[in-house]
This record gives structure tokens, C-alpha cells and sequence, in this order.
């Protein structure tokens, strides 16, 4: 359920801006993730930017899609301004208009920031990771790989997997053997496509599908599945919060970078540009994994980590090294494909 919470900076706010003729119709609105995730941008960015611009904020969350963002651009007028996006909905949306350029000038340079979170319209919130997940409390000796993972007869129970083609298409190619710097070479051939869904039947039978980020936690702590495939934020983050002993298996994890990005045509747009630079700060964006661990793309802000947050960090060099990027420019010329036959597959 989408969840709505609107930040005052000041109680008289309201009559002083109609006062002085500026009430704009509707107040900035930013979303994203929800979850964690976003009770940690709320402490960190949300608040002490509605603080500083002594203006409310108001922010949502979203499970994501291009096509919802599509929808409210062409409609117009639409009511979100910023957007926490994926970076193949980044890509797709800045080519075909869904986003405003930024204006880099305002947030320090591009040599500011890693390489892949650089874009004409999006800069880099987050480096994060999708990987196996399972409760250390019910399973001792847990899942190494996604051959373990696949492997129903070693570890019995359900799998967890977000519903979509993305990842789960890489994910059984690793479990059928298929190295990860040949996953999308093998991925960008008919018969490629063939192995990694003869793969998923293999399995089809076992998996609970999950699309919100919340899900895959609550799926692990009612045992209803013995792993799943997680957001590594989230599990850190319930950990730090619930105490829980649920654990990333970083070697086949797949690792992404969420932007920030403005809508076409949002009526909030000045002002979203100065939240995106706010929020892009290194001494704003360092404060991020003592709430939920996430990398950061401010290179400056990576580096003012402390050493005892580092190693959850996606970034972290011992978490990297069998790990492998999304290759946003193969789902961005597949995705539709993709999608359609995983659709019609789980329809089977």
C-alpha cells in the first residue's frame, strides 16, 4: 500500500506563503522505495531539506515500472517531481522524455560521483544489491550459490523470487553453471533464453513471487520460505531493528545504482533540483549507512564511511568480488521481450 507522510517546517507556513501570494498548488512531492529505505531518507534528507527550505515536503512510495511514469507524464501536470528510479527505467525514461535534464552545475560536477551514476537525467542515490537472503535462526548451514539455491533435495522449502524476467533470468543461468562474465553473452542468444527458463521450470514449482520490497522479509520470518532473493538493505536493516539473524549471500549478488530523476512537466521542478542536490552532498549522503546499508555514489561520502559500516556495503571490496553489475543497456534493447515471455511462462 502506498504510504503518504507530509513534513511541515513551520505550523503558520500555510498563511505566510498566501500572506505573500507564493501557495503553490501543490507542495514538492519525492518518492521512493518505501520500507527502511526510505524511513532513512526521510531522518537524513526529507526532514532537514523541508527544515532548510522551510517548505513541506510531501513523500510516497512506489514498487516501481516505467510505465507508471510514462502514464503520469503524458497525462500531465503529474503529481510526483522527483522520483527514485532504477537504472533501466532512467535510461529508457530519459530517452524518451519521461525525465527533465539536471542541472550538474548545481550538484558539483559529474567527477563528483562514481561513473555509473552519472546521467543526463539522473544522478546516483544509492548503490545496492539483489541476493540470497535466508533466516541464520532456522537455517545453520545455509545456501553458498544459486546451485544451492536450485537445490530443493539439500535444503528443502519454498524460494522467494521477485515476479519479473530481470534477475531471475541471470540468476538460473548461475545456477545452471554459466559464469557471470558470460551471463549476458549467454542471455543474448535464443537458445540462452531457452536454458534460463528450462531452469526456472525446474524450480517453478517451489518459488513464492514477491514485487514489494517489504515482502521477501516478512516471507523469511514466517518461514514460509526457506531463502529468498532480498534487497541487502533490507536485510541488514530489519536485522538492526528486529534483531534478526537473516544473512546476505554476497558471491552471485547482482548490483545496481537507483538515481534520482524529475518528471517531464512537474510543477515542483526548481525546487526538486534543489532537493537532489541537497540530498547529493556528501555530508548528507554519508549519514545513509548508519540507517540502511547502501553505497553511496558521492565518491567523497564513500570514503567518509567508517570502517565498522563498510563491510555490509555492497561496495565493500570482499562483497564485490563475486558479484556482477546489472547490464542496463541489455534490458533496456530485451526488457520487452523478456518481459513478455516470462509473463506468458508464468502463465503456464
Amino acid at each position: 500500500m502506498k504510504t503518504t507522510t507530509v513534513i511541515s517546517a513551520a505550523l503558520m507556513l500555510g498563511a505566510s506563503l498566501l500572506a505573500h501570494g507564493q501557495a503553490q498548488a501543490r507542495d514538492l512531492t519525492v518518492v521512493s522505495w518505501g520500507g527502511t529505505y526510505q524511513d532513512a531518507q526521510r531522518e537524513i534528507y526529507f526532514k532537514p531539506f523541508a527544515a532548510s527550505a522551510a517548505k513541506p515536503l510531501l513523500d510516497e512510495s512506489w514498487d516501481g515500472g516505467i510505465g507508471v511514469l510514462q502514464a503520469k507524464v503524458k497525462a500531465g501536470n503529474p503529481n510526483w517531481d522527483v522520483v527514485n528510479v532504477e537504472s533501466a527505467d532512467l535510461a529508457v525514461g530519459c530517452a524518451d522524455g519521461v525525465f527533465e535534464k539536471l542541472d550538474w552545475d548545481k550538484l558539483g560536477g559529474k567527477d563528483k560521483y562514481l561513473p555509473a551514476a552519472v546521467s543526463d537525467c539522473g544522478i546516483g542515490a544509492n548503490v545496492w544489491s539483489t541476493a540470497i537472503a535466508y533466516d541464520g535462526a532456522k537455517l545453520a548451514d545455509g545456501p553458498k550459490s544459486w546451485a544451492d539455491f536450485w537445490d530443493i533435495k539439500k535444503i528443502p522449502g519454498k524460494r522467494g523470487l521477485r515476479k519479473g524476467a530481470q534477475y531471475n533470468l541471470e540468476f538460473a543461468l548461475m545456477a545452471d553453471g554459466v559464469k557471470n562474465e558470460e551471463i549476458y553473452d549467454v542471455l543474448s542468444t535464443p537458445e540462452g533464453v531457452d536454458r534460463a527458463f528450462k531452469k526456472l521450470d525446474e524450480l517453478k514449482s517451489s518459488i513464492v513471487w514477491w514485487e514489494s520490497g517489504a515482502q521477501p522479509l516478512q516471507l523469511l520470518a514466517s518461514g514460509e520460505v526457506a531463502m529468498s532473493t532480498a534487497y541487502n538493505g533490507r536485510i541488514t536493516g530489519i536485522n538492526r531493528t528486529e534483531k534478526r539473524n537473516f544473512k546476505v549471500v554476497w558471491p552471485g549478488s547482482i548490483y545496481g545504482i537507483d538515481s534520482w530523476a524529475i518528471l517531464k512537466g512537474a510543477g515542483n521542478k526548481d525546487a526538486g533540483m534543489d532537493f537532489i542536490a541537497f540530498a547529493s552532498k556528501a555530508e548528507n549522503q554519508v549519514k545513509l549507512p548508519q540507517f540502511v546499508a547502501y553505497g553511496l555514489p558521492n565518491k567523497e561520502a564513500a570514503n567518509m564511511v567508517p570502517a565498522d559500516l563498510k563491510s555490509d556495503l555492497p561496495t565493500d571490496a570482499a562483497n564485490m568480488k563475486e558479484a556482477m553489475p546489472i547490464n542496463t543497456d541489455f534490458w533496456i534493447d530485451n526488457g520487452e521481450a523478456l518481459t513478455q515471455r516470462f509473463n506468458a511462462w508464468l502463465a503456464q
